[in-house]
C-alpha cells in the first residue's frame, strides 16, 4: 500500500518503511508524527483512491529520524564584460522521517 502525502508545499509518494527527506517540521528525533493531508491511497498495480482534495479518514504515521541541513546550493549571477557578479549560498533545513504505517481510513 502507498499514499501520496502533501507536506511543506510538496507531494511525496510513500510506502511503509520508506525513509523520506522532507522540509523541516517541528519535533525531536524519535518523536511520532501524523500526516493528515493524504491526497491519494492505493495498492501497487491495483485500485487507487483519489481524494477531492484529500482522502477522508486517511492518515500516514511516521517517526522523525533526524533534523539536518541539506547541501549548500550556490546562486551565481554574472554579466560578461560588465563587472557584475553576485554569489549567494543557501542550505535548506530538512527532516528525515521513516514511514511507519499507511492507514486508508
Amino acid at each position: 500500500m502507498y499514499a501520496i502525502v502533501k507536506t511543506g508545499g510538496k507531494q511525496y509518494k510513500v510506502k511503509p518503511d520508506d525513509v523520506v527527506e522532507i522540509e523541516r517540521i517541528e519535533g525531536e528525533a524519535g518523536s511520532k508524527i501524523v500526516f493528515e493531508e493524504v491526497l491519494a491511497v492505493g495498492e501497487e498495480n491495483d485500485s487507487l483512491n483519489i481524494g477531492t482534495p484529500i482522502v477522508e479518514g486517511a492518515k500516514v504515521e511516521a517517526e522523525i529520524v533526524e533534523q539536518f541541513r541539506g547541501p549548500k546550493l550556490i546562486a551565481f549571477k554574472m554579466k560578461k564584460r560588465k563587472g557584475y557578479r553576485r554569489k549567494k549560498g543557501h542550505r535548506q533545513e530538512l527532516t528525515r522521517v521513516k514511514i511507519a504505517a499507511v492507514n486508508a481510513g
